[in-house]
Formats: C-alpha cells, sequence, structure tokens
C-alpha cells in the first residue's frame, strides 16, 4: 500500500502545482498531469487507487475556495506592509510554510530529500526552482509597494499563458490548439489594455509595479516549464515545493538585506493574521488541498477554475482595500480570466 500511495503521488506532475501566489500553478500541464496519472493507475492492481473521476460538487466548492484563497493573498500582503516590510514578509511566509511541510511529510512519511538527488539531477534541478521561485516573490511582494493588489494579481496570472507559450516552444506533445492561441491573444489583448489603464494615470504611479508583475509571471512560468524538463517531473509533488520553499527561505532574507528592509517594525493582530494566512492557510493547506484533488479528479476540469483567481483578486482588493477601479481596467482582467480559461479549455 506505501508503495502505491508513493506511486499515486509521483503521478503528480510538479509543474502543475499552483503558487500562490502561486505557486507553481496550476494550469499548465494539465494534459501531462493527466495522462502521467491514468499510466500510473492503469499500472496498479484492482486495490490501487480509484481512476480520476469527473468533477463533483465538493471539488467544485472546494476549488472556488482555493481560487478565493489565491486571489486574496495579495490583498493580505497590503495589510501587512505597515508592520513587515515586503520581501522580509516573502521570506517569513517561505519559512514558516517550509516548517509546516516538514512536518506534515515526517508524519505521513514522505521523503523529502534522498542521497540520490544530487546524483540525477533532482536536486541541481530543485535549486534553479527554488531560485526562480524566490525571485518571483521578490518582484511580487516588492511590486505591491508601488502598485495596487487588484492589478498585481491580474498581472501575475499572466503565468499560465506564458507557461503554456514555453511548454509549447520547449516540450513535445504541448502545441497549442488554435482555440488555445486564441486564449493566448485574449490574454496579450487584456494585458496591453492593463497597460494603457496605468499609462493613463496623470503620474503612471502603478507603471512599476506593474512591471514587477509582469517578470514575476515570467518567472513562475519559467519555474513551471523547468520543472516539466527536468528531474522534478518525476518526484512527488511535495518534494518540489519543499525545494521553492527551503531555497526561497535561505535566498529571500539576503534579498531582504540587500534592498536595505526594516524587516519587521510593528506587530499586531492585522499583521499575524497577513502572516497567518499567507504561511498556513495559502502556501501549506491551499497546496495540499491541491494535490488531494490532483490525486481524485481530472486534472484539467479543475485547471479551468484558475481563471478565477485573478477575478477575485480583483474584487478583494476593491471590497477590502478600497482601491480605485475602471472600466477599462475591469475589461482588462476579464480578458486575461477569459484567455486563461481559453489556453485550459482544450484539457478539460
Amino acid at each position: 500500500m506505501q508503495r502505491r500511495r508513493l506511486a499515486a503521488r509521483r503521478a503528480l506532475r510538479a509543474g502543475s502545482i499552483p503558487a500562490p501566489h502561486a505557486l507553481c500553478e496550476p494550469t499548465t500541464t494539465a494534459r501531462s498531469t493527466l495522462h502521467r496519472i491514468t499510466v500510473t493507475s492503469n499500472r496498479m492492481n484492482a486495490t490501487a487507487l480509484p481512476l480520476r473521476k469527473p468533477l463533483d460538487a465538493g471539488a467544485i466548492g472546494l476549488m472556488l475556495l482555493l481560487t478565493m484563497l489565491w486571489g486574496l493573498q495579495q490583498v493580505a500582503i497590503k495589510f501587512a506592509l505597515d508592520g513587515v516590510s515586503p520581501v522580509t514578509q516573502a521570506a517569513l511566509r517561505s519559512l514558516f510554510a517550509g516548517l509546516l511541510l516538514i512536518a506534515w511529510a515526517r508524519w505521513r512519511g514522505i521523503p523529502l530529500w534522498d542521497a540520490g538527488d544530487a546524483r540525477n539531477g533532482t536536486l541541481a534541478a530543485g535549486l534553479a526552482c527554488g531560485a526562480l521561485f524566490g525571485a518571483e516573490f521578490v518582484f511580487i511582494y516588492g511590486g505591491l509597494v508601488h502598485t495596487t493588489a487588484s492589478r498585481m494579481v491580474v498581472f501575475v496570472y499572466l503565468a499560465p499563458v506564458l507557461t503554456a507559450l514555453g511548454l509549447a516552444w520547449l516540450v513535445p506533445g504541448e502545441k497549442l490548439a488554435p482555440l488555445q492561441w486564441t486564449g493566448v491573444l485574449v490574454a496579450f489583448g487584456g494585458l496591453l489594455l492593463a497597460f494603457l489603464d496605468g499609462l493613463s494615470a496623470p503620474d503612471h504611479s502603478t507603471l512599476r509595479g506593474d512591471t514587477y508583475g509582469v517578470i514575476a509571471a515570467v518567472l513562475w512560468a519559467a519555474t513551471t516549464v523547468l520543472v516539466r524538463r527536468s528531474r522534478l517531473s518525476q518526484a512527488p509533488a511535495e518534494k518540489t515545493l519543499f525545494y521553492q520553499l527551503a531555497v526561497s527561505a535561505l535566498l529571500l532574507p539576503l534579498a531582504a538585506w540587500a534592498l536595505d528592509e526594516p524587516g519587521v517594525v510593528r506587530i499586531d493582530a492585522a499583521v499575524l493574521a497577513s502572516l497567518f494566512f499567507q504561511s498556513v492557510v495559502v502556501a501549506f493547506a491551499s497546496y495540499l488541498a491541491w494535490f488531494w484533488l490532483l490525486t481524485r479528479y481530472l486534472a484539467g476540469r479543475l485547471a479551468v477554475f484558475s481563471f478565477l483567481a485573478p477575478l477575485f483578486g480583483v474584487t478583494f482588493g476593491v471590497l477590502l482595500l478600497d482601491e480605485p477601479l475602471t472600466a477599462r481596467f475591469v475589461a482588462a482582467a476579464l480578458l486575461v480570466g477569459t484567455g486563461i480559461a481559453l489556453v485550459n479549455v482544450r484539457r478539460a
């Protein structure tokens, strides 16, 4: 039974982990994930885990909750900025979530490291993946000082579309169909419209943060493509997440020091609640919930829901932070969300 569980975990292609803010995201490797799960399942006997099934009401409800949490993360970061500087927040998030992951893996008997990692290339890929992950969050957290949470979430969630382009270019069998190319064009149309909205402001105050969001999306996409093209694609999803959290927990404090951040300047209930939400709820619990869904349901149909995350993010930014919202930016967010859905609809 232990062997079967391990085989099922390895069937989760690490590139389909959401981030979260991300994280890696679920939208870009749905077809290959489903294929790998199916092949693994066919090799198991009748007592193995059941084949993945279409979504039911419980799975739909959980996916709605997860996309709400992923959309809310940028708002939570904003809440804590007065007490903890941005990149320091990212470092604390990785540290706390990494410690929780280690404890959970030990309890479940999941190996996060073995001696063969250094020989077979998993270690090198994991270190590179963690470095890209850490750099992504430098731009996300740093960018939120210069733009709104609702704008940041839209720019960051270009990553699924960019990843689809990268996979189509570099990974055999990931070519895009006409409908998916339409999704790419629609999403980039939303990106252009969002930048035009920022440029229309008298002082162009959000332009720097918006640009950071696009850079973060490129880094997120690069992380996913790296995972797919490396030994990490054969590793349990928990191991890939461990490399991301562990390496970024080491690098992000150095980045905060290099940026001369003040670090933790005030601790109050709002700051503690924000850090708890970012590290425990999003970076730990929501990722484990996503892994659980992948073991039971068709990955492609789960991935389609990711278009809701930026829409939830915009909504929460307006409702909770009273951020300004223009008709042009609403149209841009809808275009990006539609593009994400179209890129993934064929995989469903």
